[in-house]
């Protein structure tokens, strides 16, 4: 075997002192006979993959914003697979401070923030959960879940979350606004699906329920009954009623009425 250039001994040793050769190293020193040269340098290589992915240029980032990895939308919280994705959140803004000058409520100010970092995280590929708002902006999970509630409310806008776009956790209402959405203001179910955040399928999904929790509570308002039947939980089939007996009352008054008139 021939040696190596006087040169390349020279200088191929100096690259230990960048990343991705020094990770391999470590391979080699802690476990020397259970990987290869060829296996540790790919193993150094996908690492420094995942180091990149997750620490990107900090060059667009402007004062106000901070780097957070996100869920990856694509994944559950609850996968044993999940992946993340890298975001840039603007946890205060140059409109923050001008409103905060000009005397607008904390309260009004930290409810846009946190609409806008769940847009923000979104529009980047990724998913914040009431957790993850909780921790960037210091107050309990709790309490960011009545402000989110609180801003959705009043702007009769549903808010991208783990939560809602991935049924977790006791979100709950985002199902009765869809539902609302389609079966009381009639609109199209693709339409829905693009103003609430939520894909094609869960849009169809909560509408199904909704119908089979109507046809069996127009047979029997037990709700008991209607949950072991559906096996959906009460407290959705309670929204779901609520939403039927406030704005479907009619088909049920007449059937009450032809059902009297029989016996």
């Amino acid at each position: 075997m021939q040696n190596a250039p006087v040169k390349y001994r020279r200088y191929i040793p100096a690259t230990d002192r960048f990343l991705q050769p020094a990770i391999a190293n470590f391979f080699e020193e802690s476990f020397p006979k259970f990987f290869g040269q060829e296996i540790r340098n790919n193993i150094a290589e996908e690492i420094m993959g995942i180091f990149k992915k997750l620490n990107p240029s900090t060059n667009r980032m402007k004062p106000g914003q901070i780097f957070w990895n996100a869920l990856d939308k694509n994944t559950r919280a609850d996968s044993p697979r999940r992946k993340y994705v890298p975001v840039i959140l603007t946890i205060i803004s140059e409109q923050d401070i001008k409103q905060l000058a000009n005397n607008t409520s904390i309260k009004t100010i930290r409810q846009n923030a946190i609409a806008r970092i769940c847009k923000e995280a979104l529009q980047q590929g990724g998913l914040l959960s009431m957790r993850d708002i909780s921790l960037l902006l210091l107050i309990s999970d709790s309490n960011t879940s009545i402000i989110r509630k609180k801003y959705e409310k009043e702007h009769n806008e549903i808010l991208p979350h783990t939560g809602n776009l991935h049924d977790m956790g006791s979100c709950i209402t985002h199902k009765n606004q869809i539902v609302y959405k389609v079966i009381v203001e009639k609109k199209d179910p693709v339409k829905v699906a693009y103003e609430t955040n939520h894909s094609q399928l869960a849009v169809d999904r909560y509408l199904k329920d909704f119908h089979r929790i109507y046809t069996i509570y127009k047979q029997s308002q037990d709700i008991d009954y209607i949950h072991c039947v559906t096996n959906i939980s009460k407290p959705v089939i309670k929204q779901y009623i609520s939403l039927i007996n406030d704005y479907i009352k009619e088909p049920l008054e007449k059937r009450q009425k032809t059902s009297l008139n029989t016996c």
